[in-house]
């Protein structure tokens, strides 16, 4: 029955083979269109902070001066855009626009005794420009939230009284500045709003507020808080009336990198403007003050490497006691931009150009879903095969089983579906490659000289890494949407991808390679426990700790690690991962070239596993550019393979060193 059992799955293997290559094609047919896909928004817009300016311009001694001389220096520096927060009393107050008093301090002012009743807002413009541009917002926004608003003057200046506390009216969000947005677009800047979800949403104020940013240029908008606008009434539909009024208005939005959360209803908002969205990179008012050679690199980085479209630049002030003075870290910002940082030359060196950002255009054939389907067939075979190898006898209920677990969860959740697969197919490839690896050591003769033992362990390498890279264009396809390129989705499992192809590895090395897998389990568990084993489980334990430390996107690195990635992206313009070419692709082709003469080489597969998961999980990172991914890969491989020579060269001196000591003690 065995026998027979056997030659069913030995046949069946060969055609599940051949199904993985059928959903490998269909894949990289997809694969191409991702990469069209990425080639289609190439413009970087660069948007500074308006607020900062004007915060800045307070330790100024002629603030309004500072903000046009600053203004010009960051035109001339490649800025193109300004970011206005929705204003609000206390900002008109901070750009002296106008004057704001409580009712004790108006009494005063007037030379009246103190209303003890009374605890109103009173505000004076500063001008008849700022009468005429602000006293229709302010108006018009508290009496729209039920305040009463009276005419108000004194000492021949014009004013409005507004019935709430000071505390509260200054709280109130109101349009972005006119004056100041006027000031801007004739700088000649574009204008990129921040709204905040903090008023209730009024369908006929966003329409205006909307046709006001069309008329000004504004092509997308940020959103200021944990929500976008809309999103606390959403049970009336404001998301979906707020996603159609900036369609018909042409204004997409942007995405925040790094947030610790995505701000609520993003995704939604996406997703009804049609992914009318880009990425957007932000650097900080303390970052402000860096090297501006790191910063350059940073920017440059984010655009080649993470599909970073804008960024967001903020400015602040501080002490500088050497010079006795206040200084501001725009000099510094510009320093990035130009020289020495040479962040704009490099963003076009690689290709891009700098204007107002753009969404890709995603290209998606209709044959994709057919695509697709080939891939979730193959996918689902390849898990199976890697089962196979541990559990033989099952790989063809696994195969059934997981087709119609597919067709489920294609009707119920398609989502869970790809993610789950993708995550299989990732944890699968290397898997095989990796127990196929040691396979064919074991299947090798032994005490080869070193030409044959050379040639094997390179032609190893380069075939289990091509096995590895299967998974590659499986997830790619599975995962092909933009919502991926924009991280509103991101890779699932990410954790279990860097623990299950090594852990599958060392468990086959241990277990597998004997008589049976009871006997040499039961081979294992017999053997004394020695101080040698308690420290190596030791040292294992600690380098899978420091493994997962500096694994996935929570990952620590040192500074001279920092400093030694940027030496590798300046030298090679893409950075290879270190612990590709600096360890496990090496320790491969070492532990392969032992393994042919001596079999316990074959035990530093498990750390050799390492590598080949890597490579797969360089393009789980779904918002970075494929090409780039790839670039990043065959490099890791190219310099693994010239480290790993040099560490074969290396042993092949110790083992003949070793070899003429041991004839000469005669043992």
């Amino acid at each position: 029955m065995f026998q027979t059992l056997e030659t069913i799955n030995r046949r069946a293997k060969l055609w599940l083979w051949l199904i993985v290559i059928v959903g490998l094609v269909a894949s990289l047919a997809v694969v191409v269109q991702r990469v069209q896909t990425e080639q289609t928004a190439k413009q970087v817009e660069l948007v500074f902070d308006y607020r900062d300016l004007v915060d800045m311009s307070v330790y100024q001694p002629n603030p309004s001066q500072y903000i046009k001389d600053q203004l010009g220096v960051l035109k001339d520096a490649g800025i193109q855009s300004m970011a206005m927060f929705e204003s609000s009393l206390q900002e008109f107050k901070s750009a002296k626009r106008i004057w704001l008093y409580n009712s004790n301090e108006a009494a005063l002012l007037q030379g009246k005794p103190s209303n003890l009743n009374e605890n109103f807002t009173y505000l004076l413009f500063a001008g008849p420009e700022e009468e005429r541009e602000l006293q229709p917002i302010i108006e018009e926004t508290f009496l729209n939230l039920g305040i009463q608003v009276k005419l108000w003057s004194f000492d021949g200046k014009n004013g409005l009284i507004i019935e709430t506390p000071y505390e509260s009216a200054i709280m109130k969000s109101m349009p972005q500045d006119p004056i100041a947005m006027k000031l801007l677009r004739d700088q000649g800047f574009n204008i990129v709003p921040r709204l905040s979800d903090s008023m209730p949403y009024d369908p006929d104020q966003v329409e205006a507020l909307l046709s006001m940013y069309e008329k000004n240029g504004v092509t997308r908008l940020l959103f200021d808080g944990d929500a976008v606008k809309g999103f606390n009434d959403d049970l009336k539909f404001s998301l979906t009336h707020f996603a159609e009024t900036l369609n018909k208005h042409g204004i997409g939005i942007a995405a925040i990198e790094g947030l610790k959360a995505p701000q609520k209803g993003f995704s939604k908002l996406a997703y009804l403007t049609h992914y009318n969205v880009v990425r957007i990179h932000s650097i900080s008012e303390q970052e402000s003050f860096n090297d501006p050679k790191v910063l350059g690199d940073r920017l440059s980085l984010a655009v080649k490497d993470r599909n970073i479209r804008m960024f967001y630049l903020n400015a602040i002030v501080k002490k500088d006691t050497t010079k006795s003075e206040i200084v501001d870290s725009v000099e510094n910002i510009v320093k990035s931009l130009g020289e020495p940082g040479d962040a704009k030359a490099k963003i076009q060196h690689d290709g891009f150009t700098f204007g107002q950002a753009k969404p890709f255009e995603v290209v998606d054939s209709s044959w994709q879903r057919y695509a697709k389907a080939a891939a979730v067939v193959g996918g689902v075979a390849l898990i199976a095969l890697m089962i196979s190898y541990f559990v033989p006898y099952v790989m063809l209920l696994v195969f059934v089983i997981g087709l119609v677990g597919a067709g489920g969860l294609f009707v119920l959740h398609s989502n869970l579906l790809e993610q789950g697969l993708a995550l299989g197919v990732a944890i699968s490839a290397p898997t095989i490659a990796m127990v196929l690896a040691v396979r064919r050591i074991d299947m090798s003769s032994i005490d080869l000289s070193f030409g044959p033992r050379f040639g094997r362990s390179v032609a190893l390498f380069l075939r289990t890494s091509i096995l590895s890279l299967i998974a590659v264009p499986y997830v790619i396809a599975l995962l092909n949407n933009i919502t991926y390129s924009l991280v509103l989705e991101q890779f699932r499992g990410i954790s279990l991808l860097f623990v299950a192809p090594v852990g599958l590895t060392a468990l086959y090395v241990f277990l597998y390679r004997g008589e049976s897998v009871f006997k040499e389990a039961k081979r294992w568990l017999s053997m004394p426990l020695t101080l040698l084993w308690v420290v190596a489980f030791v040292v294992v334990a600690g380098a899978g700790y420091y493994y997962l430390s500096r694994s996935g996107n929570a990952g620590t690195v040192s500074s001279i690690e920092l400093t030694f990635r940027s030496l590798l992206e300046n030298t090679f313009g893409v950075r290879p991962r270190n612990k590709e070419f600096l360890l496990a692709h090496p320790i491969f082709l070492v532990g392969a070239f032992i393994a042919l003469r001596y079999r316990w080489g074959q035990f530093v597969f498990m750390i050799a596993a390492v590598g080949q998961m890597s490579m797969v999980n360089t393009f789980t990172h779904l918002h970075t550019p494929v090409l780039i991914s790839l670039i990043r890969t065959v490099l890791g491989m190219g310099l693994g393979l010239i480290i790993g020579i040099i560490g074969i060269l290396v042993w092949t001196v110790i083992e003949r060193c070793w070899e003429s000591w041991r004839l000469k003690l005669g043992l």
